[in-house]
């Protein structure tokens, strides 16, 4: 399976409801959590957004949490899915660690809406029960990008002074916070962002 097809796995989140509707219903929560925030959002500011009344959205989901559970593990889900598979292909941590950082610029390209959802609300999440699956998985995904870091490190890809958590704060902040900024169709595409990040990351600023 491609990266492509991966990317967008969490939009086929409605069609295990065998409704088109109701993954138009959340892809429409999704772009409102993410611009107004998840408290801001009522059902009945979804429902007017999809043009239903309110008692007509609650056929499809039981709440506004269903909803954000739904989205978040289907984002989630994918991204870890990805990453797993990605760190399996046999290649050099060097490799890996480029086609990690490549799937997460694609991932802002393709899913917009969910990243900036999570980089907006997560720190909220972590403070509710029933989102601690959202915490439990990030620490999972973190888990794999260290892995790869300590792994270059290790076999001298990688230098051997840096602190692999640190670096990989570093690289997490760097690269998912660009969905503030990033706008697809915009004068650079998403390979070339992830190109020009990767350029900085391995040779730096300094002209050699």
């Amino acid at each position: 399976m491609t990266a492509a097809a991966d990317s967008g796995k969490g939009r086929k989140r409605g069609t295990a409801g065998g409704s088109a509707r109701r993954a138009q219903l959340l892809s429409i929560a999704a772009g409102m959590f993410a611009a107004r925030g998840y408290a801001q959002t009522t059902v009945r500011d979804i429902a007017d957004e999809a043009g239903i009344l309110s008692g007509s959205l609650y056929h499809h989901f039981s709440s506004k949490e269903a909803m954000l559970t739904e989205i978040l593990h289907g984002f989630m889900d994918g991204l870890l899915e990805r990453s797993v598979a990605i760190v399996e292909s046999g290649d050099s941590p060097r490799d890996i660690l480029d086609a990690l950082i490549r799937h997460a610029f694609e991932t802002i390209h393709r899913m917009p809406e969910d990243v900036a959802l999570y980089q907006n609300e997560s720190a909220f999440l972590a403070t509710l029960p029933e989102f601690k699956f959202v915490s439990t998985m990030s620490q999972q995904i973190e888990k794999v990008w260290i892995g790869v870091l300590d792994a270059g490190r290790m076999s001298g890809v990688f230098r051997k002074d840096l602190d692999v958590n640190l670096i990989y704060r570093f690289i997490r902040d760097t690269v998912w916070s660009s969905v503030q900024w990033y706008r697809p169709g915009g004068r650079l595409g998403y390979e070339k962002v992830a190109e020009q990040y990767l350029a900085m990351l391995h040779d730096g600023l300094l002209k050699r």
